[in-house]
């Protein structure tokens, strides 16, 4: 058996449309899992599901919207096999200095991050524990593990992660169900570009601290999510796991 493969589970991909999102269902399709990617805009999950194949597939939903998450939760586990895998990484960002960070914006950014999340996951632990297994895991941050500047509210949003996946695994564990988190580096990506642009300060401020050397890929992520989801880590719960090129340890 290839411990590494995924024949057989189905992954729930939030935020899955593009970015990381599409980087770990490119990767889990590849291993073997079939995909169902959720997000707000049809056209770039139409767009996703097209390169990945016969083995995805989407919905069109707001994570904030429970009732909607309910629909599509009760759509998703009335096909065969269910939901075995999880993956909570829709998100926002916000970057203002405190000061200027209305309460309805920090409000804002935990709703999408934190308490969505959480509605997606505790409607999909009840047929997880039924079936006696399932993986939930949780897209982290840098900003889970050390201080980033003018993001207050994403900062508290990631680091909400860490309690809410050492929870739930000391919870969900003895009934199969693993919980973990994957905190990314500086992954290259349209996002980050559009950050650095016109900053090459920052650029060589983040390069200068990542051991490596250089950003990382979107296939770090998703690799590192096929890991934490595969029979490989059957030992593995409530761990944040780091990819990052060594940048939450360099000097």
């Amino acid at each position: 058996m290839d411990v590494f493969r995924l024949e057989g589970k189905t992954a729930l991909i939030t935020g899955g449309g593009t970015g990381l999102g599409l980087g770990i269902a490119r990767c889990f399709v590849q291993a073997g899992a079939k995909v169902r990617l959720v997000g707000r805009r049809e056209a770039p999950l139409r767009d996703a599901v097209t390169e990945l194949g016969a083995n995805a597939r989407y919905s069109v939903c707001d994570v904030t919207d429970f009732q909607a998450v309910e629909r599509m939760v009760e759509q998703a586990e009335s096909e065969p096999g269910g939901i075995s895998i999880l993956v909570n990484n829709a998100g926002i960002h916000l970057k203002k200095p405190a000061a200027e960070t209305t309460e309805s914006e920090f409000e804002a950014v935990l709703r999408t991050h934190v308490v969505a999340a959480f509605g997606l996951t505790r409607r999909l632990i009840p047929p997880m524990t039924q079936r006696g297994e399932g993986t939930i895991l949780f897209t982290a941050s840098m900003a889970s593990i050390f201080g980033l500047p003018y993001v207050v509210a994403y900062s508290a949003a990631k680091s909400a992660y860490l309690g809410i996946v050492r929870s739930l695994a000391a919870e969900l564990s003895g009934n199969g169900v693993r919980v973990n988190a994957i905190a990314p580096g500086w992954i290259q990506s349209e996002m980050l570009e559009k950050a650095l642009r016109g900053d090459e300060e920052r650029k060589q401020r983040i390069l200068s601290r990542t051991p490596m050397k250089r950003f990382g890929s979107p296939d770090d992520i998703g690799w590192a999510a096929v890991y934490l989801s595969s029979p490989a880590a059957q030992f593995v719960t409530g761990v944040v796991l780091p990819v990052d090129g060594g940048a939450s340890i360099g000097f």
